[in-house]
C-alpha cells in the first residue's frame, strides 16, 4: 500500500490519497481519500498517485473510499477529473460510487460539459479542401446574418418614417455630437494634407506643359468626387464605426442587449437606429467640409509655390466644379454613412462573450467597413461612367 501525504497545518489534516489493490490478486485499485481538500493547500496529484502505486498492468477498475475526508471544495473534483483522465489513458475504468454525492454531481456536470464541447469542436481537418469548406460555410453564415441585420435596419427606418420608432432623442444628439463636431479636427488635418498631396502630384505633371493653372481643376474635381467622401468615410470608419462596435460589443458582453430584449425593447430601434440616422445626417456635412479644406490645401501649394494668384485659383476651381460633381460626392457620403453605421453596429451586436471578443469585433468592423466603402466607391465609378456623368 502506498500513501501520498501532503503536509498541512495543525488545525486541519492534510489531504492524502492511498492507492492499493482492493484485495491481493484482483484487478481493482482502491483509492482512499482523507483529510481536507481545499483550494490553496498542498494537494497530491493524480500523476503521483498512479506513478507510485506500483505495477498497474493487471488493474482494470478503480474505486474510491472517501469516508475519511474532513472537508472538500472544487479542488477535490479537479483532482478526481484529472485522475479519471490518467486512468483512461491506462485503460482503467473509474467508479465514482464511493465519493460524496456532491462530488459525483460535479463530476457528471464536468463530463456532460466536456462531451458537449467535444461535440461542438471536432478535431480540425487541416487539409486544403476542408479549410476551404469551413471558410465557405462561415462566410455564408456571416452573409446571411448581415442580410438579416440589414433587413432589420430597413424595417427600423420604415418605422421611423411612419413615426413609430422608439429611441431616445438624447442618444441621437449624443451620437450626432460624437460623429460630427468632434470629428472636425482630424478631418481638417487629413483633408488639408490630401489637398496638398494632390496639388504636388498634379503640378509635377502639368508643369511639363506649362499648365499649372489647371491644378485647381485637378484638386477641385478629385476632392469633390472622390477624395473628399472617400477619406471622410475611412476616417469615420476608423473613428466612429470602431467606437460603435466597441460600445455595442461591450453591451453584448455584459448582456445588456439581452436585457433590452427581455424588457420588450427592440435593440435595433433603441441602439442601431440613432447611429444610422446620425451618420446619414453628418456624413454629407463632413464631406462638404473636407472638400473645402482640401481645395484650400491645394490653393496653399498652388498660390504659395507655383506663382498662381488666389483669385485665379479660386476662379479656375469654380469653373471646373459643378453641382453634379458635388452631388456625386454627397451621394457617396450618404451610402458610406450607412455602411459605417451598419458595419460598426453589426459586428458590435454579434460580438462574442470572451475576454478578447470586443477587440475582435472592433477589428472586423473596421476592416470590413473599409472594404465595403472601397467596393461601393468602385460601383459608383462604374455607374457614373456608364451614365457619362
Amino acid at each position: 500500500m502506498l500513501r501520498i501525504h501532503m503536509t498541512g497545518n495543525e488545525d486541519k489534516p492534510a489531504a492524502s490519497a492511498l492507492a492499493s489493490p482492493s484485495r491481493p490478486g484482483t484487478d481493482t485499485l482502491l483509492i482512499r481519500l482523507a483529510g481536507s481538500w481545499r483550494m490553496g493547500e498542498p494537494l497530491p496529484t493524480a500523476q503521483d498517485v498512479l506513478a507510485r502505486a506500483g505495477e498497474l498492468s493487471g488493474i482494470r477498475r478503480a474505486v474510491f473510499d472517501a469516508s475519511e475526508i474532513v472537508s472538500w471544495d472544487s479542488s477535490l473534483a479537479a483532482f478526481l477529473a484529472s485522475f479519471s483522465r490518467e486512468c483512461e489513458c491506462r485503460s482503467i475504468q473509474t467508479d465514482p460510487q464511493g465519493l460524496p454525492p456532491g462530488v459525483q454531481r460535479l463530476l457528471r456536470l464536468a463530463a456532460a460539459f466536456g462531451g458537449k464541447m467535444a461535440a461542438q469542436r471536432p478535431e480540425p481537418d487541416e487539409t486544403l479542401l476542408a479549410l476551404a469548406g469551413e471558410r465557405s460555410i462561415d462566410f455564408s453564415r456571416s452573409f446571411l446574418d448581415l442580410l438579416e441585420f440589414i433587413g432589420g435596419a430597413a424595417l427600423s427606418l420604415t418605422r421611423l418614417v411612419r413615426g413609430k420608432a422608439r429611441f431616445r432623442l438624447s442618444e441621437l444628439m449624443h451620437v450626432l455630437q460624437q460623429s460630427g463636431p468632434n470629428a472636425l479636427p482630424i478631418i481638417f488635418l487629413i483633408s488639408a494634407l490630401v489637398g496638398v498631396i494632390l496639388a504636388f502630384v498634379g503640378t509635377v505633371q502639368l508643369k511639363m506643359f506649362e499648365a499649372q493653372v489647371y491644378i485647381a481643376n485637378v484638386v477641385g474635381i478629385a476632392m469633390a468626387r472622390e477624395m473628399g467622401p472617400m477619406m471622410t468615410a475611412i476616417i469615420m470608419m476608423g473613428r466612429t464605426g470602431a467606437a460603435f462596435a466597441a460600445h455595442l460589443g461591450t453591451m453584448e458582453t455584459n448582456e445588456e442587449i439581452d436585457a433590452f430584449r427581455t424588457w420588450g425593447i427592440d435593440p435595433m430601434e433603441f441602439l442601431v437606429l440613432p447611429r444610422m440616422v446620425a451618420l446619414v445626417v453628418m456624413m454629407p456635412l463632413l464631406t462638404i467640409y473636407a472638400d473645402l479644406i482640401g481645395i484650400l490645401g491645394g490653393a496653399f501649394i498652388g498660390v504659395g509655390m507655383f506663382d498662381l494668384s488666389l483669385h485665379q485659383y479660386l476662379e479656375q476651381t469654380r469653373t471646373a466644379l459643378s453641382l453634379t460633381q458635388f452631388g456625386i460626392g454627397l451621394s457617396k457620403s450618404i451610402v458610406f454613412g450607412m455602411i459605417i453605421a451598419i458595419s460598426g453596429c453589426f459586428y458590435g451586436m454579434r460580438c462574442g462573450r470572451r475576454a478578447s471578443a470586443v477587440g475582435d469585433a472592433t477589428t472586423r468592423s473596421v476592416v470590413s467597413g473599409i472594404v465595403f466603402i472601397v467596393v461601393a466607391d468602385g460601383i459608383f465609378a462604374v455607374i457614373t461612367n456608364a451614365l457619362w456623368i
